[in-house]
């Protein structure tokens, strides 16, 4: 469907010869002779964008931005005028114009602002119905929960989503932080652009820097062509660096200047490339902690902290579970070809009873293998995995307290582990150094054992 244009020009031929411009690039062009008219035309027809001359009789085009701004708020306005002032220009601006032209118009910086401006609305009226739902919304993109947690979360997203400034996101392993980048970046106006994702330590810190900026034929042992990087390759649209705590401070100071001047240098070149790249950065890390310790540049931080979020883990909003469960459920009865449509009252406790040391992502892997190994319409307890279900309690010695009951029969050396690990976890507030010297292993074993468990 083709997009809406409503031009308002008191000068027929004027007006006549943009629509014939417009119609003919394929929009749909209505017209108006007048501010009123062009009001009255808007509010009926509701067009995509809004061209108008300045200087009209009776209401004006500065009156119509006006009337505009309250009974269209996602409405996009062009302006033109005959003088082309600075004055006329900036009082056009903080009446909530996008731009302006100056007559006669050029039709080359026309038409490439009308298809600016015709992006901009459709992402304002995105935001706008996002602002309406705000406050019962259960999703947001492939974001799920309706707790107050996530209201949170969903109001920053939205606010993110408006703008292309840096956003910076924390929280633990499996909270969703790529879903929120993705998130962002499908409602913005970059969403037709890359959407590329990174992690950072997952990449050996000797081939991070190539892998960023790109190489040169020849920079170093085994760079047998040019190539480009993370940053050329997301140019025009989102790069997602996950685990950004983890670069060196040298390589954070060279990631902090293509923020600022918006040019990087691939290893072994010379010349300076220019790059268009909406940054979100995201750590599991206590972002102000790793920037006391020394981990995270306080310069890169403040950089990258326009727009900030902590995601809070599943243990903090267990009452979004149900949600996830059944999503999660729908998606993949859909794609193993599964009658599972429903989770039974009994398993759904105990997955509110599990601390989830793996957040959303553990749970998403726990009811994928539930819908796997179901045969009927809905999930029962015994689908999910024997960590999560209580082991009987075992009888009390006479004159004594009860012991704690063995695991039982086939239940293999590994999955006790687990068991053990993650009930230690849960008794002590999933306070991992507590955990581990509980345990009696290291920290970095403890931290080991449980990405294995979300990952299984």
């Amino acid at each position: 469907m083709a997009d809406r244009i409503l031009i308002a020009d008191d000068d027929a031929d004027s007006r006549s010869a943009l629509s014939l411009l417009l119609a003919g690039w394929g929009y749909e062009v209505i017209e108006a002779a007048d501010g009123r008219e062009a009001l009255d035309r808007a509010i009926q027809n509701r067009p995509t964008v809004i061209v108008t001359d300045l200087v009209m009789p009776g209401m004006d085009g500065l009156a119509l931005l006006e009337a505009l701004r309250a009974e269209l708020p996602a409405s996009t306005v062009i302006v033109l005028t005959g003088y082309g002032t600075i004055e006329t220009a900036v009082a056009a601006m903080k009446e909530g114009a996008y731009d302006y032209l100056t007559k006669p118009v050029d039709v080359r910086r026309l038409s490439a602002l009308v298809a600016k401006a015709a992006e901009k609305s459709e992402v304002l009226r995105e935001v706008t119905l996002l602002r309406r739902q705000l406050g019962s919304v259960v999703s947001m993109g492939q974001l799920i929960g309706s707790s107050q947690a996530m209201q949170e979360v969903y109001r920053t997203v939205q606010q993110a989503a408006s703008t292309t400034a840096a956003v910076l996101i924390a929280g633990e392993s499996g909270t969703g932080k790529e879903l929120v980048a993705r998130t962002i970046h499908a409602l913005g106006a970059r969403a037709k652009g890359p959407f590329v994702a990174v992690n950072c330590s997952a990449i050996p810190e000797s081939l991070l820097e190539s892998e960023l900026f790109g190489h040169e034929r020849g920079a170093f042992t085994g760079a047998l062509e040019r190539r480009a990087g993370y940053f050329e390759l997301a140019d025009q649209g989102t790069l997602f660096l996950d685990e950004i705590a983890e670069m060196s401070s040298a390589l954070q100071a060279k990631y902090l200047r293509v923020l600022q001047d918006g040019v990087i240098r691939r290893l072994g070149g010379k010349a300076e490339l220019k790059v268009d790249v909406r940054v979100i950065a995201a750590t599991n890390k206590d972002p102000v902690a790793a920037m006391k310790q020394g981990t995270f540049r306080e310069d890169l931080f403040y950089r990258l902290n326009v727009f900030s979020m902590t995601l809070p883990p599943l243990r903090q909003r267990k009452d979004d579970i149900p949600l996830l469960v059944d999503a999660f459920i729908a998606e993949f009865a859909a794609k193993y070809d599964r009658m599972a449509k429903s989770i039974s009252e009994d398993a759904l406790e105990i997955l509110k009873q599990h601390a989830w040391p793996g957040n959303v992502r553990e749970l998403r892997n726990c009811i994928e293998r539930a819908v796997i190994g179901s045969d009927g319409f809905q999930i029962s307890a015994s689908l999910l995995p024997l960590s999560f279900r209580p082991l009987p309690a075992a009888p009390a010695p006479a004159g004594g307290t009860a012991a704690p009951a063995p695991p039982p029969p086939g239940m293999t050396l590994d999955e006790a582990e687990r068991i053990l690990i993650l009930r230690t976890l849960a008794a002590l507030g999933n306070n991992k150094t507590r955990a581990a010297e509980s345990l009696g292993i290291s920290l970095k074993t403890l931290h080991n054992k449980l990405r294995r468990y979300s990952a299984s």
